[in-house]
């Protein structure tokens, strides 16, 4: 039966062997409240914790890394893409106040390589320990005919939890809260249909050494997506309360902002405030595409924005100093009910 199935272009052994050599990752995100080890038919996390709050509540994000595996692909550089996967999720749960608890990842490829295949889990394990989750489980699915046997796809999900109390909510913005912003360390996971539009996504193409970059097209297009959690978590216990924050994926500025924002509500940034990676440079000149679109599709060197208390900042960025993260006062809150780039 197994001949047959690896015949078909499915191979058992392959299965258990990425299986074996992921533990190792794997282990390293372990939380005491998992309970069980690798392998079982679900992960298992105990929510004893969680019992502590007035009013828990779970907060979940899924998402994939878009075509930016393709990238990964051609490059034949695996271990970071699984970091943009967690990313992608986790962000978005902080934006809410939430603290990611545990992550499950699902790849999908043409033919499991389990060299590949914990390459690209070592990377979501790396994901979820700048995220303090746990990697509880996951998929690794063979889609021989479907995909091409060197192709694969990337998704995941994380959940969190937050006493209720302590959601991120934007309910009490007023205009006049000042914009507070945290750097991108590039592209991040979005916008890569654009950029494979202007730039041709060949080994030979990637591996060109720009001068302004620093360093070659393909590492500074694969920077994996910064990770914000531990950021939001040292506001949390510095006892400050963020009124609203924005992560700036897909649809850039001028569709995230608004999602924090109350009707009615506009936003001023002034793009000097903050330093724009020379990639961005380099694609908008490339492909000749307008500042508008630019600032539409891409987070510009902004990856996380949070609106505050004009009486706080002085403490976010504080707190935010004594882990090593750099902040930007980028802008205000307006009643303009727009965004408007200075």
């Amino acid at each position: 039966m197994a001949e047959k199935y690896a015949k078909a272009g499915v191979s058992l052994e392959a299965g258990y062997r990425s299986v074996e050599l992921m533990k190792e990752h794997v282990k390293k995100t372990m939380r005491p409240e998992v309970l069980g080890g690798l392998g079982g038919f679900s992960g298992a996390f105990s929510l004893a914790k969680i019992k502590e709050m007035e009013e828990p509540v779970l907060l979940s994000g899924t998402d994939g890394c878009g075509t930016k595996v393709k990238l990964a692909m051609v490059m034949d550089q695996h271990d970071t893409i699984g970091i943009d996967a967690v990313a992608m999720c986790v962000n978005d749960i902080a934006c809410a106040g939430g603290e990611p608890l545990f992550f499950l990842d699902y790849i999908a490829c043409g033919k499991n390589q389990p060299e590949k295949i914990a390459d690209i889990v070592k990377g979501v394990a790396e994901g979820c320990l700048q995220s303090e989750a746990s990697l509880i489980g996951g998929e690794t699915a063979e889609h021989p005919g479907l995909m091409p046997e060197d192709e694969y796809d990337l998704a995941g999900f994380a959940v969190g939890v937050c006493d209720k109390k302590d959601m991120i909510t934007g309910q009490n913005l007023n205009v006049g809260d000042v914009l507070i912003g945290l750097p991108s360390t590039g592209v991040h996971s979005n916008g890569f249909s654009l950029v494979r539009s202007v730039f041709d996504i060949t080994k030979e193409s990637l591996d060109t050494y720009y001068e302004e970059l620093g360093t070659t097209l393909g590492k500074a297009l694969l920077a994996p997506t910064k990770i914000y959690v531990k950021a939001l978590k040292q506001i949390k216990r510095a006892g400050i309360t963020l009124k609203a924050c924005s992560h700036i994926t897909g649809g850039g500025f001028y569709e995230n902002i608004p999602r924090m924002l109350k009707d009615g509500m506009g936003v001023e940034i002034e793009l000097a405030s903050f330093p724009k990676p020379k990639i961005f440079d380099l694609i908008q000149k490339e492909g000749k595409i307008t500042d508008h679109e630019m600032y539409n599709v891409f987070n510009m060197g902004l990856g996380f924005v949070m609106a505050v208390d004009p009486s706080d900042v002085e403490r976010v960025q504080a707190a935010l100093k004594e882990i090593n993260e750099v902040s930007y006062v980028v802008g205000k809150v307006t009643d303009s009910k727009e965004v408007v780039l200075k």
